[in-house]
C-alpha cells in the first residue's frame, strides 16, 4: 500500500543502538533455534502515526508474525489493539507510554502491557471517526487508518486470495487465587463466589448547569473531577485491563439518579464518584465515603450538599432506607473506600504538607443508591481552601490524585478472586 507523503510524523522506538543490538541477538536465536521448540517472544518495538488533512494513518510495528484483535469503545471513544504474545519494547520505563497526537481525530495513543505477554495500543479519538486495519508483512505491522465520518477511504487494488491461517490454541496457564478476607477479616458473598472486577463506572461529579463548588479564584468542581477522572480511566484500562465507563466525558449535566442506573444497566463490577469538597477555609485534605447511615452532621452535610440535584421525593424515604441497608454491598463499600482513602492520603501527604487525612465515613448520598455494586464517593480535596484550590488547578497534581486513586483501586482488585499466571507473576 502507498501513501501520500506525510505532513507530520511521529514515533516511539527504541534507540537505534539498541534495536540494532537487539536485532542482532534475535537474528543469531533465530539461527540456532531448535525447530522443536516455541518462537522467541514477540515485541511491538515501534508505533508511528502519520496525520494529513482528512485522516491519520498509525503503524503498529511488531518484530515478527502476530495474531491481534481489536475492539471499539465508548464514553470515551477509543479503539484498542492487543498483540497476542508480545511485550511493549518502546524506550520508557513507563508502565505507560502515551504520545500525545491532537490533529482533529486522534487525541493521544497509549502503549502498555495490561497483562504478561499482551501489548495493547488504545487509540483515544477526538471524534467518531471510521477506521480500517490491514495486517502487513515484510516488516510485521498493522496499518489502521482513520477518517471523519462518511468519508471514504480510497479504494485500493484487489488483493491475491490467502488461504487465512489457522486460528492459535489458546493456553490457559492461569491458576485461579481465592479472595483475600477484608480489613475486618471477614469474606462477604462477594468474595465467598469468587466475583471478579472487570468492569468500572467512573462518576465525575456535577456537570453542565450544575458547577459544584466553586472555588475562591473561581476553579469549578465539575471541571477538576472530571479531568481526574479521564487520567484515572486511562491507568485503569491500560494498567489494570478492566473496561471502563463513564458516567460523563463531558461538560454535561447528568442526574443522580441516572448515573447509578447506567452502572446497573452496563453491569459494572465498581462503581466510583469523584467529588471536591467545601468548608471553613481552613479545612484540608481527603475523605471517602460509603453507603451507610450516619449520625455523624459534618457527614450529613456533605451528603444534602451532594444531594441538591436529587429528583426523589418524599414518599420513596422508605424504599431508599431498604437499599442503603443492603448488607453485602456495605461491607465491600467500606472496604473499596479504605483502599482508596489509604492510597490517597498517603501520596498526597507527599506533595502537599496541608492535606489531612479526613477518613472513611459513611453518609446517604443518592449517586450511590440503588447501584447493584460496591461504590464509594471520594472527595479528593477542599476547593473553599485557597491553597488547596491552587493545587488542584495544576495538572501534575491532579494526575497524583488519579494516580493515588488509581492505587487503592488496584489493590482492592488484588485483594478480590483472580487469576495468576502459573510462573507466580501478576497478569
Amino acid at each position: 500500500m502507498a501513501f501520500p507523503r506525510p505532513l507530520q510524523w511521529r514515533a516511539l522506538k527504541l534507540s537505534g543502538r539498541v534495536a540494532g543490538a537487539l536485532a542482532l541477538v534475535a537474528g543469531a536465536a533465530l539461527a540456532l533455534q531448535d525447530p522443536g521448540k516455541p518462537a522467541a517472544p514477540l515485541s511491538v518495538t515501534a508505533v508511528r502515526h502519520w496525520s494529513s488533512s482528512d485522516s491519520t494513518r498509525v503503524a503498529i510495528e511488531v518484530s515478527g508474525e502476530f495474531e491481534y484483535r481489536h475492539d471499539r469503545l465508548g464514553n470515551p471513544d477509543r479503539i484498542y489493539f492487543d498483540i497476542v504474545g508480545a511485550r511493549p519494547a518502546l524506550a520508557s520505563r513507563q508502565p505507560i507510554v502515551v504520545l500525545a497526537v491532537g490533529d482533529g481525530l486522534l487525541r493521544q495513543i497509549r502503549v502498555s502491557e495490561p497483562q504478561r505477554g499482551l501489548a495493547r495500543v488504545v487509540l483515544d479519538l477526538e471524534l467518531a471517526a471510521d477506521f480500517t486495519v490491514e495486517k502487513l508483512s515484510n516488516p510485521d505491522r498493522l496499518m489502521i487508518e482513520l477518517r471523519r465520518p462518511n468519508q471514504a477511504a480510497p479504494a485500493a487494488p484487489p488483493a491475491a486470495p490467502v488461504a487465512a491461517p489457522e486460528p492459535a490454541k489458546p493456553v490457559d496457564d492461569r491458576v485461579p487465587l481465592p479472595a483475600r478476607k477484608s480489613n475486618l477479616g471477614n469474606r462477604s458473598l462477594v468474595r465467598a463466589l469468587g466475583l471478579k472486577l472487570e468492569r468500572v463506572v467512573i462518576d465525575p461529579g456535577h456537570g453542565g448547569h450544575d458547577k459544584g463548588t466553586i472555588g475562591p479564584s473561581g476553579l469549578a468542581e465539575k471541571d477538576l473531577v472530571l479531568d481526574v477522572a479521564r487520567r484515572l480511566g486511562a491507568m485503569i484500562e491500560s494498567q489494570l485491563g478492566a473496561e471502563v465507563i463513564y458516567t460523563r466525558s463531558s461538560d454535561v449535566y447528568v442526574p443522580l439518579e441516572e448515573r447509578t442506573a447506567l452502572a446497573n444497566e452496563k453491569q459494572a463490577d465498581l462503581f466510583l464518584s469523584i467529588h471536591a469538597n467545601a468548608g471553613v477555609a481552613s479545612a484540608a485534605g481527603s475523605e471517602t465515603y460509603y453507603l451507610n447511615f450516619t449520625t455523624s452532621k459534618s457527614a450529613m452535610d456533605v451528603a444534602a450538599r451532594e444531594n441538591a440535584s436529587s429528583e426523589r421525593s418524599i414518599h420513596e424515604l422508605q424504599s431508599l432506607i431498604e437499599k442503603i441497608a443492603l448488607k453485602d454491598k456495605v461491607e465491600e463499600s467500606r472496604e473499596f473506600a479504605t483502599q482508596v482513602q489509604t492510597a490517597l492520603c498517603a501520596d498526597l501527604a507527599r506533595v502537599n504538607a496541608a492535606s489531612r487525612d479526613r477518613g472513611v465515613r459513611k453518609a446517604p448520598f443518592v449517586v450511590l443508591v440503588g447501584a447493584a455494586m460496591p461504590s464509594i464517593l471520594t472527595e479528593v480535596g477542599f476547593l473553599s481552601n485557597g491553597a488547596e484550590e491552587k493545587l488542584l488547578s495544576r495538572p501534575e497534581y491532579r494526575q497524583k490524585i488519579a494516580e493515588a486513586i488509581y492505587k487503592g483501586v488496584s489493590q482492592y482488585a488484588s485483594s478480590l478472586s483472580r487469576f495468576q499466571v502459573a510462573d507466580g507473576e501478576k497478569p
